[in-house]
C-alpha cells in the first residue's frame, strides 16, 4: 500500500454535448473515462463518482448526495469510500482523455518536493507566493498556457481535501450541494505545475464536440 487513490468525477449534465454520457464518448477508440482510470492504475485505490457503465476490476463506483449536486458533492463521496491509510489522492475529471500516467506522477512529484528543490519559473514564483511562510503544500494542480488553474487535474494531501472540504460545508450551512471547486482553494497552500513533458498537454478537458474531435486527432 502506497497511501495514494484517485477520485475521478463522473457526473455533471454535458448539456454542450446535447446530454449524452460524455465520459463514455471514445478517444482513440477506448472512453475517456477508461482512458482516466489507465492513467492512475498505480493507485491503490480507484474509485468513480456520478453514473457509469462497466469498468474495470477493482474501481468502485459511488454518488454524490443529492444526485445531480455538483462536483464538491462528488468529492466528498468518494473520500468517503477511502481506507483509513490513503495520504494522498488524485482528484481528477472523467473527460480527460490526454492524461497520462507520466503526467500524474509528474504532479505526485511536485507535491512531495520541497520548494527550495523547485525550478526557478512563473509557476513556481506563484506557488511561493500562494504558501506563505514555506508551509506544506498541500495540493498541485496543472496550469494552462493562460495559468488558469486545473482543478481536477490535481493530486492533494488527503488531510487538506479533508479540511478545505469541511471549511466550504461551513461556509454554506453545511451542505456542499452545488458548492463550487474553486471554494476548495480559500487558505489553501498551491502548487502550480506547468506540463513539461512531450504530447499534448493532459489537463485538456473535453466539454464539446470540437473538443473531442481535437483529443482525437492529438491521440493518433
Amino acid at each position: 500500500m502506497t497511501g495514494y487513490a484517485a477520485v475521478v468525477l463522473a457526473g455533471g449534465a454535458a448539456r454542450r454535448m446535447g446530454g449524452v454520457d460524455k465520459p463514455a464518448r471514445p478517444v482513440g477508440g477506448r472512453p475517456m473515462l477508461h482512458r482516466v482510470l489507465a492513467a492512475v492504475a498505480d493507485a491503490d485505490q480507484r474509485i468513480v463518482v456520478g453514473p457509469s457503465g462497466p469498468v474495470p476490476d477493482g474501481v468502485r463506483t459511488t454518488r454524490e448526495e443529492p444526485p445531480g449536486g455538483g462536483p464538491v458533492a462528488a468529492i466528498a463521496a468518494g473520500l468517503a469510500l477511502l481506507d483509513p491509510g490513503t495520504t494522498t489522492v488524485a482528484l481528477l475529471a472523467a473527460d480527460l482523455p490526454l492524461l497520462t500516467a507520466a503526467a500524474v506522477t509528474e504532479l505526485r512529484h511536485a507535491l512531495d518536493t520541497p520548494a527550495t528543490e523547485q525550478p526557478h519559473d512563473p509557476a513556481a514564483e506563484r506557488e511561493s507566493a500562494s504558501t506563505p511562510g514555506g508551509s506544506t503544500v498541500a495540493l498541485a494542480c496543472y496550469v494552462d498556457g493562460d495559468g488558469r488553474r486545473q482543478q481536477l487535474c490535481a493530486v492533494w494531501r488527503l488531510p487538506a481535501l479533508r479540511a478545505a472540504l469541511d471549511r466550504l460545508a461551513a461556509t454554506r450551512r453545511g451542505t456542499l450541494d452545488g458548492a463550487p471547486v474553486r471554494g476548495l482553494l480559500t487558505g489553501v497552500s498551491v502548487r502550480e505545475v506547468s506540463w513539461s513533458g512531450s504530447g499534448p498537454p493532459p489537463w485538456f478537458d473535453c466539454d464539446t464536440d470540437e473538443d473531442v474531435r481535437r483529443a482525437e486527432e492529438w491521440s493518433r
